[in-house]
């Protein structure tokens, strides 16, 4: 065809006019945009905005030590069905009140209407098994009532909060199905559940939650609630073309989640021992603290008390809020305070008489009383056999006109020191502080008495949560350092640690190092020695050092008038030469007898010996017989792969050198083979055989090959020895 140049040169000419006329309208479209109808767009831009929405954050988890799930948040979902969603609005019509009503496209009305009737009856059947808590004629009238009246925000499942799995199950519904949620008129609104997989243990701890309004109330929940809660996010809808679209502004940051110290296990070794001490005592409550010695990290945590049904659970962190009067542990205090302060030696003896003594008008008596007590004591057999009498007099006799002395001394070994834990309701030590008149002597008020001396120093008229006692005895197990309990070890983000938490020491020395050995010593005789009451708290595999506790507990109408119980507990740690972990139980009770050595003590004893053999681990090379010669049974097969097994595990083989296949057999100190040869044109023995060979055999030889069961080969539906029929398909059966 010819070359036309100026039918090709007028053709281009065209597509650039057009072009240009394209770009001059564009242009002039712009400029006529951003100014004469500048006020026009913006107004139409600010009504199609809708308003602003938090996107909420996903709450962090809760782990244990070893990074097991005691806490997360599950979603979960309440749906709502809006009948007139996706139909027109028409204009309104006025009623003959002057007031008016919307009105729908009726048209449309009529086709959601039939949607939802055709297929209410496969909806309510598939809701009666999703939310079996409303039978199929229950759910078949309120979703009715609800399309009759077309509801604007018809809850589908009243009072029924949906799971993920309820959620899912919904969502494969007809009309549910639906991608389009304007058209069916779906409202999800997901929420998030507070779940805690082991349930109870140490459910005070870990704190709870408000429910709906995802606020924390409680615990650790409450204590790391900002790092747990995340950043929510916002959105906001706008009108693109008669459409909404949800666009967002800011992507909410999921919360950390928090490493905690507690040990599930050792929780559950703690919760355990003490409910059944609680049962056989028909307590009212116990507590359990185990704490590790070095770091102070809080292992373990039990708060139980009981129910109207009988039962104990996890109603409130005694531990850390429970202001009580210790007893008898807090004797250790005050004992250390004077060996600090020099007034004492460990060879001192005090008259403890008939177990009896006058304490400025009021009878001190100790607990042996009627058996004419322990007479002349040395300062260790007051500890070990726990005398009021001994305690009090010593402790009067130096203190008695500088009782301030001696409550700063409980303060500064560590007993009446503030732990300023990071628990919303944590109580700190409650210890009177005596204060002088303008005469300069002690004023005899509400405040402090004449015997407030000797009843502080056996453990009455002073207010100690159980967690400032066994912070003081873990400080004595740790060489004299005080350390702040841990509960939690720092903060992870997608399995990674990002912060991880020191241990703090609020005091590095409590005491003197002569009067700590001296303490620990007499801690380690109380449980050791034969005269001692901590007997029953100690072990026959390894050492323990602490402290039994008694003391009456008035529950109504003081000590006197009131019904009186018993806290009885016990504190120490172990094991004695190298301590590795402190721990306290204590038990409040109304039962006939209260001993703190002979039922809080076999708790602790319980608890130490199961952790104890929990982290004890063995050679397992010692559990080997020298004189046995051990040969495995070994299927026939490969020779050659069975040999390279056997050299690497160290064992002996004999036999079957230069063959593939073998039969094995063991000997008396090795495994034999014996040489099989095969042909490849002659369906192979496989008795014997393992799976994987048998296969490989036949397979090599054309066959197809079908299993049943597992192990060795012990039946074969083509017989050895048979031609090899290419194609075929053999069976073999495993036992």
């Amino acid at each position: 065809m010819k070359f036309d140049k100026k039918y090709i040169n007028t053709r281009i000419t065209g597509i650039v006019v057009i072009a240009a006329l394209v770009m001059i309208a564009i242009i002039t479209q712009a400029v006529l945009t951003a100014t004469v109808e500048n006020r026009k767009w913006k107004e139409m831009g600010e009504v199609s905005v809708g308003k602003i929405e938090q996107l909420p954050a996903a709450r962090g988890n809760i782990l244990s030590a070893d990074g097991q799930l005691m806490a997360s948040s599950l979603p979960d979902y309440k749906v709502y069905i809006d009948f007139l969603s996706g139909i027109d609005r028409l204009a309104d019509s006025i009623a003959p009140n002057g007031s008016k009503i919307k009105v729908f496209n009726p048209v449309q009305v009529a086709e959601k209407d039939s949607m939802w009737e055709a297929n209410m009856d496969t909806i309510c059947r598939g809701l009666a098994e999703i939310c079996p808590n409303y039978t199929y004629e229950e759910h078949y009238e309120h979703l009715t009532k609800g399309l009759k009246e077309h509801k604007r925000y018809w809850d589908v499942s009243p009072r029924v909060v949906l799971n993920f799995i309820q959620y899912n199950d919904l969502m494969r519904l007809p009309v549910f199905n639906l991608k389009n949620r304007y058209a069916s008129g779906l409202t999800i609104e997901p929420r998030n559940n507070r779940n805690k997989p082991f349930g109870s243990l140490a459910r005070r701890t870990l704190g709870e939650m408000y429910g709906a309004k995802d606020s924390a109330r409680s615990g650790l929940e409450l204590a790391y609630d900002s790092l747990l809660r995340g950043e929510p996010g916002q959105k906001h809808n706008k009108k693109v073309l008669s459409k909404y679209l949800s666009i967002v502004d800011k992507e909410p940051v999921d919360g950390y989640d928090l490493v905690s110290t507690i040990d599930v296990s050792m929780q559950d070794i703690c919760e355990s021992a003490l409910r059944e001490k609680l049962h056989e005592l028909d307590a009212s409550m116990g507590v359990v603290v185990l704490m590790e010695v070095k770091t102070g990290d809080v292992k373990a945590i039990v708060n139980l008390m009981r129910y109207d049904d009988g039962e104990y659970y996890e109603a409130r962190n005694y531990a850390l809020a429970a202001l009580m009067e210790p007893g008898s542990t807090f004797k250790t205090a005050s004992i250390l305070v004077a060996l600090d302060d020099g007034y004492i030696k460990t060879t001192d003896f005090v008259e403890t008489g008939g177990g009896i003594c006058n304490m400025y008008g009021a009878s001190m008596k100790d607990h042996n009383w009627h058996r004419g007590g322990y007479g002349t004591i040395d300062v260790p057999h007051v500890l070990m056999y726990s005398s009021n009498v001994g305690v009090s007099k010593l402790i009067d006799k130096h203190y008695h006109n500088q009782p301030e002395k001696f409550v700063e001394g409980l303060r500064r070994v560590g007993i009446g020191t503030p732990l300023g834990l990071p628990f919303d309701g944590a109580a700190n030590p409650n210890i009177r502080t005596p204060h002088k008149d303008h005469t300069g002597g002690y004023r005899m008020s509400d405040n402090w008495s004449a015997t407030a001396l000797a009843w502080m120093s056996i453990g009455y008229e002073t207010q100690i949560p159980p967690i400032s006692t066994v912070s003081f005895y873990n400080a004595i197990a740790n060489n004299g350092k005080l350390v702040r309990p841990r509960f939690v070890k720092g903060i992870s983000k997608n399995g990674e640690m990002v912060e991880e938490f020191p241990v703090e020491v609020i005091r590095p020395h409590i005491c003197r190092q002569e009067a700590l050995e001296d303490i620990q010593r007499i801690l380690y005789r109380v449980v050791n020695d034969k005269e001692g009451l901590g007997k029953r708290a100690g072990n026959p595999y390894f050492h323990v050092s602490g402290k039994t506790g008694t003391a009456q507990v008035a529950t109504g109408g003081g000590y006197k008038a009131g019904h009186n119980e018993h806290l009885v507990s016990f504190c120490g740690y172990y094991p004695s030469e190298d301590p590795k972990y402190t721990c306290i139980v204590a038990i409040r009770h109304a039962y006939y007898v209260a001993s703190g050595g002979g039922q809080a003590g076999p708790v602790f004893s319980k608890i130490a010996q199961r952790i104890y053999s929990k982290n004890v681990t063995t050679d397992i090379n010692l559990a080997k017989d020298s004189t046995a010669v051990h040969v495995p049974d070994v299927k026939n097969g490969n020779v050659v792969a069975a040999r390279y097994v056997l050299d690497q595990l160290g064992l002996k083989a004999e036999g079957g050198n230069g063959y593939e296949w073998g039969a094995a057999s063991a000997g008396a100190t090795c495994v034999e083979f014996q040489p099989v040869k095969v042909s490849t044109d002659i369906v192979p023995n496989v008795l014997g055989m393992g799976a994987k060979d048998a296969v490989y055999a036949l397979s090599n030889r054309g066959m197809k090959v079908r299993m049943k069961g597992r192990g060795k080969v012990v039946g074969q539906s083509v017989s050895s020895g048979s031609k090899v029929v290419k194609g075929q398909t053999i069976t073999l059966e495993l036992n």
